[in-house]
């Protein structure tokens, strides 16, 4: 219980200064909220809009099809495939694991078709820091341009369980 009972009027009307901050905060609200979905269409940097819903049993098919056919060798026991630019390329995330590597060719553009087969996975390729959410029943098809060559890896950057922290691939372009 309080000592004095408040005043009748206990709020006190915005001085000068408080009224010219609210102004601004009002007025930069305003533009963001515009600026968001006009910079969806001029920005460079939307990810592409192509997903397509797949059986998880299907894509994993799809992926050790082709697993079978480009395979050039192996890294702890995780095939190494060399992908091509006019056939699809699949990439299966699981716990812990991305699967196959891939490796690509410098100024060729690829389709690289992403699907999860159990949780929700992020697809982020370092040090680039091009990060992509895999779905589980999604194929979410990337069209990538590497444009330097070298060792990349991919990391997975939403939380997928105690092996989380493991769940590193690789991606070689030459």
């Amino acid at each position: 219980m309080a000592i004095h009972e408040p005043e009748r009027v206990w709020w006190k009307p915005l001085s000068k200064d408080e009224r010219i901050w609210v102004a601004v905060a009002l007025v930069w609200m305003l533009i963001t909220f515009i600026y968001m979905p006009v910079y969806h269409f001029i920005g460079a940097q939307n990810p592409p809009a192509e997903t397509y819903a797949v059986k998880p049993d299907q894509f994993d098919k799809l992926v050790e099809a082709m697993v079978a056919k480009h395979k050039i060798g192996e890294e702890k026991g995780v095939p190494i495939v060399q992908a091509f630019p006019d056939e699809p390329v699949f990439i299966r995330a699981k716990m812990w694991e991305w699967y196959p590597i891939v490796q690509l060719e410098k100024g060729k553009t690829y389709r690289l078709h992403i699907s999860s087969m159990d949780v929700d996975h992020g697809f982020s390729i370092q040090p680039v820091n091009m990060n992509f959410m895999v779905l589980p029943k999604y194929d979410y098809v990337l069209t990538l341009t590497p444009t330097q060559s070298g060792e990349f890896h991919v990391i997975c950057n939403e939380f997928c369980g105690l092996g989380h922290h493991a769940m590193v691939g690789k991606m070689y372009v030459k």
